[in-house]
């Protein structure tokens, strides 16, 4: 009996959890949807991604011995302004249509919205990166399609994303939401540009493995702290609002 209840116990939680999945993957299509009809976040961070690689192209092509050097600091640089531009649109969007309070009203958990919120922006930032890798490989002649560099890219991308959507909640009911989401976002973003420009220069520099799954772990454990501290807060959050 105590078996028979324990595998319904852990079926129960399977079901919930297959639920709760549901109700995150609703909310990141319902974003993707919005933004298939609008267009108004991806074209933007796409057109200036690849203007701001082709201006630190002409800037930097004449001026360096090797693009090694530099393709580090342009990469991820780009990252992070780019994904400003799309956070500032992903609760922005719903005050300026309105339906920030129907989202937030609807029988959904607030953890759902944020992981749907956090699966659209990196699907976004994603969809970008995949844009200005070859655009840096034809300025550059960088190959930055290395697997260890994708994957710190990946981490780093999804660290910025989880962070990211965080701050963009925090600051949505600001009416200086535009300044006040970088000077907050930076600060804290710090750490996690300065270990990924550093494992992007490590692979491209040809350096020991040992350094590269230093900065690999230092990604991971940000992930896993911030995420940690997404879900602590984010009910939090529209409460105090």
């Amino acid at each position: 009996m105590d078996e028979l209840t324990g595998g319904g116990a852990v079926s129960k939680r399977k079901s919930g959890f297959a639920a709760y999945l549901r109700r995150v993957l609703a909310v990141a299509e319902r974003e993707v949807r919005t933004e298939l009809r609008a267009g108004e976040i991806v074209i933007t961070m796409a057109a200036f991604a690849v203007l701001a690689a082709v201006i630190f192209g002409l800037a930097f092509d004449l001026r360096v011995p090797r693009a090694e050097l530099v393709v580090p600091g342009i990469l991820w640089v780009i990252v992070l302004f780019t994904g400003i531009l799309g956070l500032q649109r992903s609760f922005g969007s719903e005050t300026d249509r309105g339906t920030l309070t129907g989202l937030l009203l609807a029988p959904v958990e607030r953890s759902a919205i944020y992981f749907g919120k956090v699966a659209a922006n990196l699907l976004y930032f994603l969809i970008v990166e995949a844009l200005l890798a070859p655009t840096l490989l034809i300025l550059f002649d960088v190959n930055l399609a290395r697997p260890i560099i994708l994957l710190g890219l990946f981490l780093g991308t999804l660290g910025y994303a989880i962070v990211g959507t965080l701050f963009a909640a925090l600051t949505v009911r600001s009416r200086a939401r535009e300044a006040l989401l970088p000077v907050l976002l930076l600060p804290v973003l710090a750490p996690l540009f300065i270990a990924g420009v550093s494992l992007t220069a490590v692979v491209l520099d040809a350096r020991p493995d040992g350094e590269v799954w230093r900065w690999l772990v230092v990604l991971a454990l940000y992930d896993a702290l911030f995420l940690a501290i997404a879900l602590l807060l984010f009910d939090l959050i529209w409460e105090q609002g």
